[in-house]
């Protein structure tokens, strides 16, 4: 079975063992939005009794950091020149991965230190890469999960409840509906994010220089 044939039999049959794979391929390098996971297995939580909305939101989180521990040991073993040159390969291109997006992580992560672990799993773009960087870095693993825990949990949360409040929304009957909406929705909360990341780094660095005086 070719892998976007994969994919799509996944997505045709959300459970929790799909939901798990697919968010540890969405938060690995592999190019795939978890907006196309999590929310429609909210809206089928909401209108069956097949899944559970909160334990959809559990097993994304535990997909989630399984592909970011990918990203996280991919970059602590082979280290920033294989990274790197990994990126500027062909295969690095398939994955849309090219060297300006992971400097642009590295850039994210040395700028805002161990938050940015947590913030960047919630800004687009940087999200799936964030744990690159941490692996480079090497940052201590038990830092790294629970600050990888917390953003995508807080990410898959509010996905699902997207995806639950639309079961309730009229007009919403095919995929195609749903899917338009949960991206409005995803990029309008993305800047809001940026906004708040921005906030977090300005109120950190705030009592960082007041500690100093």
């Amino acid at each position: 079975m070719e892998s976007a044939a994969f994919i799509q039999w996944c997505l045709d049959h959300l459970n929790y063992w799909t939901i798990t794979l697919l968010m540890a391929i969405e938060s690995s390098f592999i190019p795939f939005p978890s907006e196309v996971v999590v929310p429609p297995a909210a809206y089928k939580a909401a209108v069956t009794n097949e899944l559970n909305v909160f334990l959809v939101v559990i097993v994304a989180t535990v997909g989630a950091n399984i592909g970011a521990l990918f990203n996280y040991y991919f970059a602590k073993w082979l280290g920033r020149p294989i990274v790197y040159k990994f990126a500027n390969s062909r295969v690095g291109h398939m994955c849309l991965i090219d060297e300006a997006s992971v400097q642009k992580a590295e850039k994210f992560f040395d700028k805002h230190g161990a938050i940015s672990t947590f913030v960047g799993r919630l800004i687009p773009a940087v999200r799936q890469l964030i744990s690159i960087p941490a692996g480079l870095a090497r940052m201590k693993l038990s830092t790294f999960l629970l600050y990888t825990t917390l953003g995508a949990g807080v990410w898959n949360s509010i996905l699902a409840a997207i995806g639950y409040y639309l079961s309730t929304v009229p007009g919403i009957e095919t995929e195609e509906q749903l899917m338009a909406k949960v991206t409005q929705y995803s990029h309008e909360l993305g800047y809001i994010f940026i906004g708040i990341a921005v906030f977090i780094v300005a109120f950190l660095v705030y009592k960082g220089l007041k500690k100093k005086k």
